[in-house]
């Protein structure tokens, strides 16, 4: 991006948009990184206005202790070597050599603590992304440039013992220094002539890259949720129904070792609550036998579901699909076959669809890093060491009802709990990641960042349930979360999101039976809104309502009352 289109974004954002404030704080003149960091922001959030702040020059400590305090959004910090001492920049006539190197040391450590003490008093709620030194140190070290001298090291040792104490912070994403190094070659970073003369040391594209990676962390998109892969020259190497299922491989010695490492790719990313599942045209008997065996990297456990035939892969996508209850845009196929890829592309435009490309390693390891990208999330939650779990108990409970003549047994016989925690505490990220959700059952598709939904949380009467679920085919985890604000005798739902995964089990109308319960209102105000995906959440209203839904749309304790179906859950209820 050039810089005069970063300034175009910028300047042709909406005026009228909600603003988003971030708190840039670094030592130097933010200049272009500040231009760069508000045109990635604005181009990922369009509808927004995005504001930078930025602190005094030199005072990146007192910027960062603002933003602590104060309402931003999100948070920067960019550290270089001259924020931890001033010798170990251009600008300051400190002295360099062996004689200071001690005091130097010291003097980072120090200021290293400093910054450490104020991250951790930073709210769970908040959003901070910091920067690493990104530039070269300066040359006073007594040893050669090729070899690293003690000093050198000493000083990285610090910087890393201070990055890894505060990655422990919930709401601390740390840059990854070797994304960065892609983007922006090491020798190509640091302009003098610009630091001597404006206080801003970074070149053009340097700026951009951090700008870029700052402004990715700050807005993380939603990752994807699940993959579904092809198995010839895809999960292994070779044609099984003409081969066998003992010769295909996907080691090293048969020169097969990126099917390998596909396959421990995906294996970590289902260890991390990412659906895996297969399609393949394949004769399901041979392609059985090979998926069973012993050696297989990717747990056949871990696998659900597949789908083994000769049918067009587009319907054995469409299964998947339904089987997972999640939609075509949070999924990743992946096959060796262009004319595959094609045909389910153009049956699920929205679906990520890519190429396994069997013959190049190269671009086989860029796939790699790419599903990486599409799937990583900054913190794994207890729901995701489960999902798979919880999504093939869903079918076998959906099972049980269809051939069940009696739902109410099936219910009765669940040995259902419901866990209700009013106001979690703001270290729980499966909130505000739950409230996100674009699915079925979500009142009005709001979004929130973590810093706007506690905000929002601080309004008189205003209050957060999160509710989680289990019964005697497992743990769904935490599935539904609701924003509400008591008024008078009224309470006003804003927000309501429900996991696909927890329909059918009467979760929806245990919720509002004790939220009636809780607060003694006479009539629930829900902040309705149609979207492209929300008709469960509608079609339940409607039938506890009675009526055509529109925003404000309100349901009494008596009509509920009269239309809530038998109970059959143990409710535990607990304050965070």
């Amino acid at each position: 991006m050039k810089l005069a289109e970063a300034l175009s974004i910028v300047r042709n954002a909406p005026a009228d948009g909600a603003a988003f404030r971030v708190v840039l704080a670094c030592g130097f003149t933010p200049l272009h990184l500040q231009n760069y960091l508000a045109a990635y922001l604005q181009k990922a959030m369009p509808n927004r206005k995005v504001h930078i702040e930025t602190g005094l020059f030199e005072d990146a400590l007192g910027t960062l202790a603002a933003f602590k305090t104060g309402e931003a959004q999100g948070g920067v910090l960019v550290l270089e070597w001259a924020d931890l001492d001033g010798r170990l920049g251009y600008r300051h006539l400190g002295g360099w050599g062996q004689r200071v190197v001690p005091s130097i040391l010291a003097n980072v450590q120090s200021k290293l603590k400093q910054f450490e003490a104020i991250i951790h008093d930073i709210p769970s709620a908040s959003k901070l992304v910091v920067s690493l030194p990104t530039l070269p140190l300066p040359p006073g070290f007594h040893t050669a440039s090729w070899q690293a001298s003690e000093a050198e090291l000493a000083l990285r040792e610090a910087v890393l013992v201070f990055a890894r104490g505060i990655a422990a912070h919930p709401s601390v994403l740390i840059v990854n220094e070797q994304n960065l190094n892609a983007l922006s070659p090491f020798g190509a970073r640091y302009d003098i002539r610009s630091d001597l003369n404006t206080g801003f040391p970074y070149t053009l594209a340097h700026a951009e890259a951090l700008g870029q990676g700052l402004a990715a962390l700050l807005r993380t998109p939603e990752p994807k949720k699940g993959l579904i892969t092809d198995l010839d020259d895809t999960l292994w190497f070779g044609l099984v129904g003409e081969i066998g299922h003992e010769q295909v491989s996907w080691d090293l010695a048969s020169h097969s070792q990126l099917h390998g490492l596909y396959q421990q790719m995906l294996r970590a990313l289902a260890e991390a609550g990412v659906l895996i599942a297969v399609a393949s045209k394949n004769s399901p008997e041979v392609a059985a036998q090979a998926l069973s065996r012993s050696d297989l990297i990717l747990s056949k456990d871990q696998i659900f579901p597949v789908e083994i035939h000769w049918e067009a892969k587009s319907g054995s996508v469409a299964r998947i699909l339904k089987a997972w209850n999640i939609g075509a845009d949070s999924v990743v196929f992946v096959d060796d076959s262009p004319m595959e890829l094609a045909e389910v592309q153009a049956a699920y435009p929205s679906m990520e669809c890519v190429l396994f490309p069997k013959s190049d390693l190269s671009a086989g390891l860029t796939l790699l890093h790419r599903l990486r990208d599409l799937f990583g999330k900054p913190q794994l939650s207890a729901e995701d060491s489960y999902r798979l779990q919880s999504i093939r108990q869903g079918q076998q409970f959906a099972e049980l009802q269809s051939s069940n003549p009696c739902l109410e047994d099936l219910l009765a016989s669940a040995e259902a709990t419901v866990s209700l925690e009013y106001n979690p505490p703001a270290s729980d990220k499966r909130v505000v990641e739950l409230v996100n959700k674009t699915n079925q059952f979500n009142l009005n598709g709001r979004r929130f960042t973590e810093a706007e939904w506690h905000q929002r949380l601080q309004a008189p009467g205003s209050f957060a349930l999160g509710v989680s679920y289990q019964d005697k085919f497992g743990p769904l985890g935490k599935i539904a979360v609701v924003l509400g604000k008591q008024e008078a005798d009224s309470l006003t739902i804003e927000a309501w999101v429900m996991s696909c995964r927890a329909f059918s089990r009467r979760i929806e109308h245990q919720t509002i039976a004790r939220l009636f319960e809780r607060f003694a209102v006479k009539e629930f105000v829900f902040d309705f809104a149609p979207t492209a995906k929300n008709k469960p959440v509608s079609d339940f209203l409607k039938e506890m309502i009675g009526e055509e839904l529109r925003p404000g749309v309100r349901l009494s304790r008596e009509a509920f009352q009269s239309k809530c179906p038998a109970l059959y859950h143990q409710v535990i209820e607990t304050n965070g």
